[in-house]
């Protein structure tokens, strides 16, 4: 199954593809995620969203549901049901595809490495079960489930380092495709 998938992202890693998906990611990133931040603090500074956050204890997740406000806590809870539903699919695939483009350049097709285009599905995941956790964290206050909360924060954290180690990836094959002038290593079927 790994493999079926690597290589669907390998076969999708088109130029055109990939640089509409960073664009879309771009514009997700700079513009949509800032502004939904803005919407729920208010302009108040108060209220950062609970999935910006690399490690919080129980503690801090209820003080931040506590300081979004009835209002607050329902935008974010409809956020983290449509917004972000769609943004993962769309890093995912921008970081897939762009990691699998680079490696196509940067590695030989019998190489180990062709594989890894397939992490930044662990991001999705994670990001996915955090965004249940904050639901639920939202949806249940003001009672309070730390274990709910604490699988949050191990969501949210193990989410950052499929993420870092997915720029990591990027960053390796856009080296690897440098040294070797862009070519494509082997046609991909």
């Amino acid at each position: 199954m790994v493999q079926k998938i690597s290589g669907r992202f390998h076969a999708w890693a088109k130029g055109w593809l990939v640089i509409m998906l960073l664009l879309l990611e771009i514009f997700f990133m700079g513009f949509i995620m800032p502004l939904i931040s803005n919407m729920l603090k208010d302009g108040s500074g108060v209220g950062q969203p609970m999935d910006l956050q690399f490690f919080s204890t129980p503690q801090k997740l209820h003080s931040l549901a506590e300081s979004y406000g009835e209002y607050g806590r329902a935008f974010y809870r409809n956020t983290e049901l449509t917004v972000d539903i769609i943004y993962p699919i769309i890093y995912t695939l921008a970081f897939g595809l762009l990691i699998s483009w680079l490696f196509q350049r940067g590695f030989s097709t019998g190489s180990k490495m062709q594989m890894l285009n397939i992490l930044p599905i662990g991001t999705w995941f994670f990001d996915l079960l955090e965004n249940l956790g904050i639901v639920s964290i939202l949806s249940a206050f003001p009672s309070q489930v730390a274990a709910v909360a604490w699988l949050t924060t191990i969501f949210t954290m193990i989410k950052w380092m499929f993420a870092g180690a997915s720029i990591l990836l990027i960053v390796t094959g856009l080296v690897m495709a440098v040294k070797n002038r862009f070519k494509k290593q082997v046609q991909w079927m």
